[in-house]
């Protein structure tokens, strides 16, 4: 319409001269507190429909300046809460600066009885967007989860954003400042599923390397043996530590931990499959120096070279104290699955889950994963103990030479190779009682001796019949000769050398059985071993006890009997 058109020109100038009264009056007012002027020149705002216009006023003139002298990066980096005192800063804002507006607008409790303003929210639309635009601005390593140490305060700028939607007024302005725009830019600057990728690496990184070198011994003071059990630990203990946990990332955290725990089920697992070394007493694998080279590595690459690619590098061996310290870090590791669960549910009750049955029983899961890798383990050390034991125990095949023809004196004790048959179990239980359960250690005492004492018995019984025999071919021989059938004695014996050998082998294996009677706790009438593995029976000859004055053409069925 021509009229119309004619006049917005004459109010557009009026509007903008109103404005422009209005903006030094309402400056002019907040300067002076005078509450009276403030109310009067929002009303005339609101009547005009410019509100927004006197909230982005206050933003320019009141808080930018305010904003820009809090915000300075050189105070974040030269200080460890640098940050924190920015925050707080912040946060006093609102109460020294904008007292008077929310009074007046209805924000804050007022002595006034002057009816509120309505339809102004300064906090929502004049305080966040400058100070979510001086952070963005002034604070960009803030948001860089490339640094994932600066990026974890994250936790504090979350916290000083619920401290920040506290001084909201009213719930219904807590809602306009989680719809405003400046709001949604700034959390969409914490890129959570990069920082969890960089933990996670660093987590999984750090496990993975010290499973690879999983025969190395922990640290000093680590109540685990070897340094894969340490990092293993120390890696679930990470996960949830103040440095790293996220309350967004919970359930990424929650999965890392599981997996492991799995990892580390797996490692013992494949552990269990190696040979084991034919040293008796290998050492634990020391870290290597800095600059320093693994004469083995280097050995395995020159090999490697000459392979064919068909064929598979040999699985490394492992020795018995390593299967020791993997069964003792297993067990150890079971025990503290409940320190760590009192470590998670404080994380978990920051997000309001209560749950904690389905935590546990994962956690079960995991404990019972670890445990399923004892056995095979246990099964390896009695196999390795029984092996040590019995390569002493071979020495009974030594006996017939010691006598036959050799003119020896009558024995009275035992022979030297059944003084050193128990060794490596003394060596297990004094060098490991503080690592293992002596359940434990019983069961494998009980399990070795049994394999051991057994395979004895059949070389006793192999050693007999040889003496037997031989004893029958003399007889037979010299009854063709017509010679006369005694052997020849020692100066202090009537007795053969097939008897000597026979007394001999009657000391040993009843010396032999008060040994292993002593070690497994047996009264020397039971035939059963007491403990775990109750259905362990020990060959009778085990059992006998020593009668050194009845030696003579009886001691082959003395030892015979016990046999057969």
């Amino acid at each position: 319409m021509p009229l119309l058109d004619m006049v917005r020109p004459r109010i557009a100038g009026i509007t903008a001269v109103l404005q422009q009264s209005l903006e030094g009056l309402l400056l002019e007012g907040l300067q002076s507190c005078d509450v009276d002027v403030i109310r009067h020149c929002l009303r005339t705002y609101a009547t005009i429909d410019k509100t927004r216009d006197a909230e982005a006023l206050v933003g320019q003139v009141l808080v930018k300046p305010y904003v820009d002298e809090v915000i300075v990066e050189h105070s974040v980096e030269s200080h460890p809460n640098g940050l924190q005192v920015i925050y707080d800063k912040l946060l006093e804002f609102v109460p020294h600066h904008c007292r008077l507006l929310r009074e007046v607008t209805g924000g804050a409790v007022s002595s006034e009885r002057a009816t509120p303003v309505p339809g102004y929210d300064f906090l929502v639309n004049s305080v966040w967007p400058e100070i979510a635009q001086g952070l963005e601005e002034k604070l960009p390593s803030l948001f860089n989860p490339g640094d994932p140490d600066a990026f974890h305060q994250y936790t504090t700028s979350m916290d000083f954003l619920r401290r920040f939607e506290r001084q909201c007024g009213s719930q219904a302005s807590v809602k306009r400042l989680r719809a405003h725009p400046a709001y949604h830019s700034f959390n969409s600057k914490w890129n959570l599923p990069v920082y969890f990728q960089i933990r996670f690496r660093e987590v999984a990184g750090s496990l993975e390397a010290a499973l690879t070198r999983g025969l190395e011994e922990a640290p000093a003071g680590s109540p685990f043996c070897l340094l894969a059990s340490h990092r293993t630990w120390s890696s679930l203990l990470r996960c949830w530590s103040d440095e790293l946990f996220l309350p967004l990332l919970v359930h990424r955290l929650w999965r890392l931990t599981l997996q492991i725990l799995a990892r580390f089920s797996i490692f013992a697992s494949e552990l269990s499959r190696r040979p084991i070394s034919n040293e008796s007493a290998k050492e634990i694998k020391k870290p290597l120096v800095a600059g320093s080279k693994d004469p083995s590595a280097s050995q395995g690459g020159n090999e490697d070279q000459g392979r064919g690619p068909s064929e598979e590098k040999p699985m490394e061996s492992i020795s018995s104290t390593q299967l020791v310290y993997v069964v003792a870090d297993l067990d150890r590791l079971q025990e503290q699955l409940p320190e760590l669960l009192e470590t998670i549910k404080p994380k978990l009750e920051m997000i309001g889950f209560e749950n904690f049955s389905s935590i546990s029983a994962a956690l079960e899961d995991s404990r019972s994963s670890l445990s399923a890798c004892v056995p095979a383990l246990s099964s390896r050390v009695i196999q390795d103990l029984s092996e040590s034991c019995f390569s002493y125990l071979k020495g009974a095949l030594e006996v017939p030479r010691l006598y036959r023809r050799t003119n020896k004196e009558v024995p009275t004790t035992a022979s030297a190779y059944v003084e050193s048959a128990l060794k490596p179990f003394h060596q297990l239980q004094s060098g490991h009682k503080d690592k293992l359960r002596p359940s434990l250690v019983q069961q494998w005492l009980e399990g070795a001796l049994s394999e051991s004492t057994h395979r004895y018995c059949e070389t006793v019984s192999d050693v007999l019949s040889s003496v037997r025999k031989m004893e029958a071919s003399l007889k037979r021989l010299k009854q063709a000769r017509k010679i006369a059938a005694a052997s020849p004695v020692g100066p202090s014996s009537g007795m053969s050398d097939d008897d000597k050998i026979r007394l001999q082998l009657a000391l040993d294996v009843e010396y032999l059985g008060e040994q292993v009677l002593g070690a497994t706790s047996a009264p020397a009438a039971q035939t059963r071993v007491p403990g775990p593995n109750r259905d362990l029976a020990l060959p009778r000859v085990l059992l006998l006890r020593p009668r050194h004055q009845s030696h003579g053409l009886g001691e082959e069925s003395r030892v015979q009997a016990a046999l057969w």
